[in-house]
Formats: structure tokens, sequence, C-alpha cells
């Protein structure tokens, strides 16, 4: 049978309208109030259960009101439904919820949504509306007079026909209806070999794997182009950017690496090649940086490994900001997971436009700056959340190129004993099990999507790009992955990240033979193509010796995980799939691994410098910085952001009595499951966009410096760091272009070269175009250390009476850092902290005024400062430290008390901090703790009787885990 329910929240507690409402009156100007109903069409559910199902699955009585009908309303009513394939976490909820009940039940479930107005709107407040509240990317108006459909949509596929013969204009608009990502060489290369080597046409599925397996962000195409010439502008950085360009070659000939072409590649990578570090790890999993550390536990030192990861997903969350930003965390956890290592330390930075621009003046085929914002934030928090992993530090960043594409970006820690852990080659007979999700059509082309810059039509046509997470899998997926007794199985793991089958199980050998028809789907109708690219979340590839596959479909089937034989290894060094008895892949694996033809480019480099200019500082000046978006708190930003779970957590992500000063970036303990340990991890990041209007060598220098000084103000070691880059550019279509990464790469070379310390991973995001828009050059340096936790200091000043001292990091004549001063100053202040003399420690950012201001809230302090230093300047990679013994070495800026005197000029310590908390009140609110009241209970008149235990030695306690639940661990170790 086929049912209707409508759940309605009790008025008091009906947060979500309240909240909608409150952005329909201030942000789209309509003044009426607006219920939200929750919708759920229901099939083939046996109706004896229906009732049950209705208290205990689809409504909390205490809460909720149930219809069978739309409560009736006088005003406007609009409904959304999701898209038909994207994933619905509301709707597979509740049909595990069902068969809890019925463990026999087949029901489907389909949601939706209503928004009921007190009013009539008009058509023009109706149209705004449902702009504002329906993404096309993601869901579609829904007419509530339809019979109700749950079948879904069924593709048809098609071959290619007469490939071997189109001429070159034939394959120009081939790739235009393909919506292809690879080049008009990649298209004749493939042309050629099906004519000289395989007699045949490919077949569309063939061609869809090969575009996908090509593309930029599958096979960083961008940065494995040759650069044919590097030239340097005249201007004051020549000299600098040349002794760098030196260097690089200089290396290419120690390594031996001098005979290969000049690539981006090999600038970001020729420093960890040359200085082969004994503690990274190599193999041939290249899933995220692994390095090998000692940790220090109740049965002695321990040796494990430590992964670390960064992704952007800018592209998906431009479009669908709650279902891009879920999944880059998801991705990112996905990497260091599929290395075995449990993740539990996360940190988000963002990147928008204006978010107080007014959603009337966005720009034409583009969300609003403050939708993205506002849904990202929650895609990002939500996923993090429910999968259990502690995000400690949230930072967005305002610019207006970021207009032209969101920055998404997130980084991740995990760790595993080494023991646990084991890296065998793939042998012909071994069989590969896909573990997890099922397969949708959500995420289709998302590969080739976050390879191209986009234009007016990509709201439109990029929906199936746009993967939905489902954190509850991702999470049962590291259950199963901690336990040693799974890990130790896998010989070779890849995630199911960009390109889906074909890439995640194309990649674990040369020779493949893969049964499509085996891959699970959530509904019928999905293609061979369709199955072959599909990105669908949470599935990960393990190989395994076929003696095992039985023991590790058994230990899946106790996390409630999905797992299936797809696919097995053979000697043919060619990749197959198989679709219902038919071949429809056949490719030599010497065509896959050509990626295509390389493209070249040429190289100008600028050696401009422009610096940024002082401001007066004044009152009305200081206030109105405290308040701007860059400086202003982000606290109601941050604390939708689990930051304690796993109870790993050294310092919160807001310090200070009144939890107002940031920290310097993520410190958690490496995550034990029995008994503590003082090892943690540490991962900070660095990046400045005024810098990067500056030139982006000196940016990437400031990058690297920025996370490096933030590690060491921590309590870590230079020798400890090891970085990872994120460079997110535009789409490059000139020589300028290519010089400004190449300039930022060569800026993060020379940082490596004076500390002695490598990049040992990176992720490289070029596609940051709309239209005539460029994303803002971007180069973020993610660092991540051990250190002991008796080392770790906070940011937030401690006392009145110490003194805060500047640590200043020099900049040369021609603008770029004087990387020299700077390493002897970090190691001057790791020996004075070594010492004892540090109490706090943070670095400065935005400017020297607003970076003393904010170490100085967290336990509400003031300071008398009297400097010829000019307070508005950003120092960056300077530090500001506490201590309360004199260091003539350091510049003293003045002694902690009471007032906020800066140069002589005495600010309202109360406006400075309202100016500062209230910058982002309007899209992230910050909740203030309910007024207190004096409660008084009620006595009892009579005698209660207690039914004590006899004394035992042993208790037993029982810990039940739920879908959707975590910190069973940590209860675990609490209880113990």
């Amino acid at each position: 049978m086929k049912f209707r329910l409508f759940v309605q929240k009790r008025s008091d507690v009906d947060s979500l309208s309240a909240s909608l409402t409150e952005s329909v009156k201030h942000q789209l100007s309509i003044d009426a109030d607006v219920t939200i109903v929750n919708g759920y069409d229901i099939i083939d559910l046996d109706e004896s259960y229906l009732d049950v199902a209705i208290d205990r699955v689809f409504s909390e009585p205490m809460i909720d009101i149930v219809y069978s009908l739309l409560p009736e309303t006088f005003g406007t009513v609009v409904v959304k439904e999701p898209l038909p394939g994207q994933y619905d976490q509301r709707a597979d909820s509740a049909q595990q919820c069902l068969r809890l009940l019925d463990a026999d039940t087949i029901a489907i479930v389909k949601t939706f949504e209503v928004a009921m107005f007190d009013k009539e709107l008009s058509d023009e407040e109706c149209s705004a509306f449902i702009q504002y509240w329906i993404n096309p990317i993601e869901s579609r108006q829904k007419d509530l007079n339809q019979e109700m459909m749950i079948e879904e949509e069924i593709s048809d596929e098609g071959e290619t026909q007469g490939f071997c013969d189109f001429t070159e204009n034939q394959l120009r608009q081939f790739l235009i209806s393909e919506q292809a990502a690879m080049s008009l060489e990649d298209i004749q290369l493939i042309q050629r070999f099906f004519t000289d080597h395989e007699n045949r046409n490919p077949t569309r599925t063939e061609f869809k794997v090969l575009d996908t397996y090509w593309s930029d962000h599958c096979r960083h195409t961008t940065f494995e182009t040759v650069l044919d010439e590097i030239i340097i502008d005249e201007g004051p950085l020549s000299l600098s950017v040349e002794e760098a360009l030196i260097f690089y070659r200089n290396l290419r000939i120690y390594t031996k690496r001098e005979n290969r072409p000049d690539t981006l590649m090999e600038i970001a990578t020729i420093f960890a090649k040359a200085l082969k570090d004994s503690r990274v790890e190599i193999s041939d999993e290249v899933n995220a940086c692994s390095v090998r550390i000692n940790v220090d536990t109740e049965q002695g030192d321990e040796e494990w490994l430590l992964q670390f990861k960064n992704e952007t997903h800018n592209h998906p969350t431009e479009i669908e900001p709650y279902g891009g930003a879920s999944t880059c965390i998801g991705g990112a956890i996905r990497d260091p997971l599929s290395g075995r290592a449990y993740v539990y330390q996360a940190m988000r930075i963002s990147g928008c436009g204006n978010v107080k621009e007014e959603i009337a003046e966005t720009m034409a085929d583009k969300l609003p700056q403050r939708v993205i914002a506002v849904k990202a934030a929650a895609g990002n928090s939500g996923y993090g959340n429910q999968v259990g992993v502690a995000t400690t530090t949230v930072k967005e960043i305002y610019h207006p190129r970021y207009v032209a594409k969101h920055l998404e970006l997130g980084a991740v820690v995990g760790a595993v004993k080494a023991d646990h852990v084991r890296r065998l080659k793939p042998s012909a007979g071994d069989v590969i099990v896909l573990v997890g999700g099922r397969t949708g059509r959500d995420g289709i082309g998302g590969a080739t999507g976050s390879s191209i810059e986009h234009d007016s039509t990509s709201l439109l046509t990029c929906a199936a790009q746009v993967q939905k997470g489902n954190a509850v899998e991702e999470r049962k997926i590291q259950r199963l992955f901690r336990n040693p007794q799974v890990s130790l199985l896998i010989k070779k793991c890849n995630d199911f990240g960009a390109g889906g089958v074909s890439v995640a199980i194309g990649e674990l050998a040369d020779g493949l033979t893969i049964d499509l028809s085996a891959v699970p789907t959530k509904y019928v109708g999905l293609n061979a193509t369709e199955l072959a690219i599909s990105e669908s979340q949470e599935r990960i590839a393990v190989v395994l010796d076929p003696k095992d596959v039985e023991q590790f479909l058994n230990f899946a089937r106790q996390e409630n995980l999905e797992a299936t034989v797809v696919a097995k290894v053979t000697d043919s060094k060619r990749l197959i799939m198989k679709y219902q008895d038919s071949v429809v892949v056949d490719l030599d694996r010497a065509l896959i691994d050509t990626h295509g033809v390389r493209q070249h480019a040429k190289v100008k480099i600028s050696a401009d410098y422009s610096p940024e200019t002082s401001e007066t500082f004044s009152e009305e000046w200081a206030l109105s910085h405290m308040s701007s978006l860059n400086v202003c708190s982000q606290k109601g930003l941050i604390e939708r952001f689990d930051s304690t779970i796993n109870a790993l957590t050294v310092l919160a992500p807001l310090g200070g009595k009144y939890q107002l000063t940031p920290s310097m970036g993520s410190v958690s303990k490496i995550p034990l499951e029995k008994g503590d340990t003082s090892t943690a991890s540490i991962l900070t990041y660095g990046f400045n966009p005024k810098l990067s209007e500056q030139n982006m060598f000196i940016s990437a220098q400031g990058a690297v410096l920025e996370s490096i000084a933030k590690v060491i103000a921590l309590g870590g070691n230079i020798n400890d760091i090891f970085f990872s880059f994120q460079e997110y550019f535009p789409k490059l279509k000139n020589e300028n272009q290519w010089g400004e990464v190449t300039g930022a790469l060569l800026g993060a070379l020379s940082v490596q070269k004076t500390f002695g310390q490598a990049a040992i991973g990176g992720k490289d995001s070029m596609s940051g175009s709309f239209k005539h828009l460029d994303v803002l050059p971007t180069l973020v340096s993610f660092a991540c250390a051990v250190t002991s936790v008796k080392n770790v200091i906070s940011s937030e000043a401690k006392q009145k009476g110490n003194r805060l001292y500047l640590i200043q990091v020099n900049r040369l004549s021609d603008g770029s850092f004087d990387l020299r001063d700077a390493k002897n100053k970090y190691l001057h202040l790791e020996m004075k902290r070594w010492q004892g003399s540090i109490i706090s420690a943070s670095v400065v950012k935005e400017s020297l005024f607003a970076s003393i201001v904010v170490m100085l809230m967290g336990n509400d302090l003031g300071i008398t400062v009297n400097t010829p230093l000019s307070l508005s300047d950003d120092f960056v990679g300077s530090l500001i430290v506490e201590s309360n013994d004199p260091h003539p070495e350091w510049i003293e800026l003045g002694i902690i008390n009471d007032d906020y005197t800066f140069n002589g000029i005495l600010l309202d310590r109360d406006q400075v901090k309202k100016a500062y908390l209230g910058g982002l009140e309007f899209l992230y609110p910050i909740h203030h703790g309910a007024d207190e009241t004096d409660v008084t209970l009620p006595s009892i008149g009579y005698p209660i009787d207690t039914y004590p235990f006899d004394a035992v030695d042993e208790v037993h306690v029982v810990i039940p885990v739920f879908p959707g639940t975590n910190c069973e661990t940590d209860t675990a170790r609490a209880f113990e």
C-alpha cells in the first residue's frame, strides 16, 4: 500500500521554521511567517506496522504532530523534493528503521518538504523564495496533487558509431556533445590507437572511462604539462625567483632527473625526492601523506603511521553547497582511511565572496554568496559531526575573487599502528571487493566537471556531478578498518573518489576484469557507463587473497556493511569491464597509462611587487577593522563543528575563560583504543590573500612560513614538520597565469630549502574560472608535526603583569621574506619554549593591532602598547609571545593590564569586543547561554527504597551502537 504522511514540529520547538522565517524576512524582505512540514511517501509497508512506524520512525510524539493530509492554510504553499538519483539521508534512515521493525519489509520511502506561508505571496515574492529555497542542482518543485511516484528514472545507453572515421571537426563536435574534459589531441590519440591497434570503434563507456581517467582531477594533467620555456620578468623579485629556479634545476641534477621535462609537478615534488626523509613511508599506495612516528603508550613506545591529506571540493560546493562541502570532508577522510588509518582530526578552510551582498544583487547564474557560505558550513560540519571526526580549526576567508568559484578545503589527520598495515602488490587471481555504499547517478562526471571552467549553464547541467554524502556509512568503514584482523587481510586499497569504479579499481592493478553487474546500486536502471564512472560516496575497493574473501565479508556484515566481490586481478595488462555478459570496456593498459597527450606551455613569472600601504591608526579605524569580515570573530561558525568527539582534542578551537581567542591550529592526541598517550599531532595552515595580490612567489613563501610559525607557537619543532600544499588557481590560459603557479611553487620551494623540511603531498585544483571571472590565485600550506602534550602552548594571554613581545620576521627590499632570519628566530623561540619562558604564543594575522586584541580577549585582559611599528600592518610569519621574563632580543609591545591603550589612544574595551563579535552575527549567530535562574526542587515526603547491588570486582558495561551514533570508543575508554 501507499501512504503519505505530513509531520510538523510543535510551534514551541520548531527552530527550523523560525530560522527560515527570519531569513525570509531579513534576506528576501518578505513580511510573512513560514512553517516547514516534512513529508513522506511510503510504498509497500505492511499496514499492520503503520501506527508503530508513525510513532517510532517518522515522528517523535512529544514534539511532532502527524497528519495524513496537509494542514489547511490560506497562504502560499511551496513543496520541494530531492532530484531522482540523489542520495536522500532522511529516506535512507527511515528505511533502515523500518527494517528494524520488520526485517522482511520491502518498504520504500521518499521524502519532501513543504513550506506553508501565513499569507498569499505575490508572484515576485514567490519566485524569489523558490530561487532561494530550491537549488535545482539537488532538488525540484513537487506537485502534491500528482500521483505518488516512487519509481526512479531509467536511463538509456548508446554506442559510438564511426568514431575511427571522424574528421577533426567531427571530433571537436563529439567532445562538445559529450561534455568531455579531454583535449582534441587526447581524442585524436584514442582514435589513432583504436584504428592502429584495436581495429574497432571504442564503446561510449570506454570513451567516458578514458575521459574520466585522464581528467585533470584524476591525473593532474595541468601539473604534468611540459613547461617548454620559463622566463622571469624584470622586476624587484627577479633575483630571488632566479635563485629559486637555479636551486630547482640543481636538485634535478642531484636526483638524476635533469632529462625529464620541466613540469609543475616536478617543481612541487623535487625537494622531497632529494631529501629522502627516512620517516616518510613510500609505497604503491598514494592515498595520503604517510610518515613513521613513535607513540608513547603505557606498554612503551610503538611505531605508528601518521597520515594526513588535504582535499578541495570547489566545483561541487559552488553549485550545491551542502552536498559539495559534505563530500569534501568525506573524501578527505577516505584517503587516509583507505591507507588503513583511523581519521580523528580535521580542519576546514573556506573562501567566499562578499557575504554581506544582498541576495537581489547576486550575479546571474550564481547562487548568493551567503547561501553558499551557510549551506556549505552546514554540509561540512554535519558530515564531520556524524562520522565522528573532531574539527578543531575552522576559518572562512573572504575575498571578492572567490565569487568566481567558492573555496571548500578540508584537511584531515589519521593514524594506525605500523604493524596493523601490510602493503603488497596484487597478483593474478586476487579478488577485489567493493565495501560500503551503493552506486547511484550522483557524482557522474564529477571528475571531469571539476577539471573544466564553467559558464552560465553550469547550474542547470551539472546536477548529476554533485554527490550526496552518507556519513553514517563512512563511519561504519572507519570502524571496520580499525579492526587489525580486517586491516591485515588487505593487500592494497583504494577509495572511490573521482572517477568511480574506473579509477578506484582501475588503479589497483595493471590487469583487471570487473563485473559491473555485481556493483550494488541504489536503484534500478543504471547503465554500464554510469556504473563505471559514478562517484557515489562512501565506497572503498580492497584487494584480497581469494582465501581471505569470506572472512572479510563476515567482518563487513558485523558492521552492517555491504561488501561484494566485483573484480579479479589478471595478468593480461588490460582493463576489462563486463556488464550483463557483454564486454563494454576492453582497454589496453598501454593506452590508459599514456594519461593522454601531454600538453605544452610557456611560462612568464612576474617579478613585480606591490607592497601594502599602511593605514593610520585611530579609534574609528580600530572599530571598523575589528568588525571587518576577515578580522571579526567566527565563533558562531566554529561552534557548528564538533571539536571534542573522540575525547582526543588537546586545544579547544577557542581559548580562554571566555572562549574568544582562536587556537593557532589543531592539536589532538594519537587515537589509542586502550590506555593513554602523551603523543599528539599538530596540523596548521598558512595563507594570506593580501599577499596573493602582491606576488605569488611572496604569497607562497608567506603561506609556508605562517604554517611553520603556527606549529612553533603550538609547541612543535621545525625538524618534525612535513608539508602538504593546496593549489587553487584559475584555468590557465596564458603564459602569465602559468607564471603565477610556477612562481608560487618556486616560492614554496625556497622555504623548504631554508628550513630543510619537505612537502610530501599536495592537491591541485586548476579550474577556478567562471565566464570572465577568475579565483584569487591561492596556495595554502598545511604543516603537520608530532609533539608531546606537555609541550603544547595555547594562544590566549594568561594574566596581568606579563609582557607581550613581537618576534618580527623581516622582509627583504624586494618584498620577499628573509628566510634565514625567520628560521633563526623560530629556532630561538623553540629554545625559549623548552626553557619554560613562554606562557602563550600567537601568530600575527590581519594586523598587529587585531592580533594583540584577539590574544587578550580570551581572558578579557587589556594592555598599554607604545610602539613605532604600524599597528595596521600584517607582519606575516611573525609571532606574539607572552612571558614574565625579560627578552631584549624581541620587541616589547607592552605589559598586560586592564586598559586598551594603543599609542596613546584609549579604546573602549566593550566597544572593541562588540565590534569583534558582531561582524558575522548576521550570518553565523553566536548562541549565548540561557540566563541562569534559581530552581527549587520539590521535597519528597516519603522514604525512598534503594536496592544496592552486592559489591563485585568486575563490572560489565553494554554500549549500544546505532546508525548515526558515535563516541563508543571514548565511552569505553572512560569506563575502563
